[in-house]
């Protein structure tokens, strides 16, 4: 499976359903050329996982919306939920360790925990833990 092009246009329909991996990445970084073929190898054993790339010089109002700024960046979702988001290049086996992490999720309990996260943010709430 290859990979997707993400851009701010094709964003939200991308991440809506199903687990998805997101890579913020330019042209001129060493780490994320490094990553990329590591990324792309994932993308090919996992088919059932979305797996997208940003080109922060080319989308760079979307990787601001993320709060981008070290690459390369992983942000991963599942069904419409962020997930994590960390910067570095992931050897191999550390980002299999994390596609397992997310498929293993209880999602039931995630999706109670975003939505009273986000009701508290929507009330002006600090979040927990600050």
């Amino acid at each position: 499976m290859s990979t997707k092009t993400l851009t701010i246009d094709n964003h939200d329909e991308t991440v809506a359903d199903g687990i998805v991996l997101i890579d913020f990445w330019a042209d001129w970084c060493g780490p994320c050329k490094q990553f990329a073929p590591v990324f792309e190898k994932a993308s090919d054993a996992n088919s059932d996982i979305t797996f997208a790339k940003v080109d922060t010089e080319d989308q760079q109002q979307l990787a601001a919306s993320y709060g981008i700024t070290s690459i390369p960046t992983l942000v991963g979702y599942r069904d419409g939920i962020p997930i994590f988001a960390q910067p570095g290049a992931l050897p191999g086996q550390v980002l299999d360790d994390v596609i397992a992490q997310v498929r293993a999720l209880d999602m039931e309990a995630v999706k109670k925990d975003y939505a009273e996260a986000v009701a508290r943010q929507q009330a002006g709430e600090q979040p927990v833990g600050e």
